[in-house]
């Protein structure tokens, strides 16, 4: 398979070509875990949800491998001031959710929410559709290695209140990692990291991840913070 270019007129496609060594493991989730290894919400089987991706983006930094992350802004209807994985709905122009369409979507969206150059990321895989129920989205996380970094920040305030990279390192910290305790009762897994708290699924993907990719270290399910959590 031939790497994916943002720039393409043609059909994306995935690939595992010239990835770096460290994430071979990624690779390998992507290709071996089972929708329920990720997540008890799943997609409804009549169908029904809105049709969405997030870019699950890995770069490697000063401090090694990281993640591209953003916090949503303040005023937004869905997932206010949550840090997130860039993403959001697949628009017509996007095409079909059942081909290339989550792809064109998650690079669209991380161009519009964060400036992200679509050029310098090399998709690689994609974990299987999930379900977010109190917003109804059916979410595909799509992998991408940032192969040509570009400068990112906030495009649109309106859309995004801050755009940051997390180092791996930290994200495997056990002192970074708590449960987080939603008031309804809820409970999931969170990082404290670049002083943000990162809860709800995005957290639940990155905990995922780290866990069958091999990377988790032991941490203290115990330790809790609620969400109105501030550094």
């Amino acid at each position: 398979m031939t790497r994916t270019s943002g720039t393409q007129d043609g059909p994306l496609t995935l690939s595992g070509a010239g990835l770096p060594d460290w994430l071979a493991p990624v690779l390998r989730v992507a290709e071996t875990v089972e929708p329920t290894q990720l997540s008890r919400f799943l997609p409804p089987e009549n169908g029904s949800g809105r049709q969405s991706a997030v870019l699950i983006l890995f770069g490697e930094g000063e401090r090694g491998p990281e993640l591209l992350l953003m916090e949503r802004a303040g005023s937004l209807r869905s997932h206010p001031g949550q840090p997130s994985f860039p993403g959001g709905a697949l628009d017509p122009e996007d095409g079909d959710p059942q081909g290339d369409g989550p792809l064109r979507a998650a690079l669209r969206e991380a161009r519009e929410e964060t400036g992200l150059d679509p050029a310098g990321v090399q998709l690689f895989g994609v974990l299987p559709r999930l379900y977010i129920p109190v917003s109804r989205f059916v979410v595909t996380p799509v992998l991408g290695w940032w192969r040509e970094p570009s400068p990112v920040g906030v495009v649109d305030p309106n859309e995004t209140a801050r755009v940051f990279t997390v180092p791996v390192a930290d994200l495997t910290d056990p002192a970074n990692r708590a449960t987080a305790v939603h008031h309804s009762g809820h409970s999931g897994p969170a990082f404290l990291v670049e002083s943000a708290l990162v809860w709800g699924f995005t957290a639940g993907v990155i905990d995922r991840l780290l866990h069958y990719a091999g990377w988790e270290r032991p941490w203290d399910r115990g330790k809790q913070v609620p969400l109105d959590w501030r550094a």
